[in-house]
């Protein structure tokens, strides 16, 4: 097996303490807060001298973890947050919830837009997109079963 799990998914914001807010109100939990710096991570990044602070977000099961990060060095060169979903590369992350209702509710206050429409695919699943802090485009799922 060369594959042991998949550890983390990225993301890269403006205000870390506004996307912690909102993947908090979603259901995650902040495990921790770190300064990466110097040129040991820009060996990994290929960015050189950098400086990023990071927050690790777990899911409820402790399984799934999304890594914000905010650099502060070197400066940001793309924004994609407003790519559609159809654009390559990064497309989005999914998350089961328990009621899709409340869970829209719940993060509207912290600014999460529809992108299309809640839809039901046959008794199974509800299911949505949302632009999330700064447009991150955020599935919803919850089964119905």
């Amino acid at each position: 097996m060369t594959v042991q799990r998949m550890d983390n998914v990225g993301i890269v914001v403006e205000s870390l303490d506004d996307a912690i807010a909102f993947f908090t109100e979603l259901g995650l939990t902040l495990q921790g807060r770190a300064m990466i710096e110097g040129a040991w991570a820009g060996r990994i990044t290929g960015l050189g001298n950098q400086q990023v602070e990071i927050a690790m977000m777990v899911t409820p099961d402790g399984h799934g973890k999304l890594e914000l990060s905010r650099f502060l060095s070197p400066p940001v060169v793309a924004d994609h947050r407003t790519a559609p979903v159809n654009a390559l590369g990064y497309l989005r992350v999914m998350f089961a919830v328990d009621d899709l209702d409340d869970v829209l509710a719940r993060l509207r206050p912290l600014g999460a837009q529809l992108v299309g429409e809640v839809v039901q695919y046959e008794d199974v699943y509800r299911l949505c997109y949302i632009r999330g802090p700064e447009g991150v485009l955020i599935g919803l799922a919850q089964q119905l079963k």
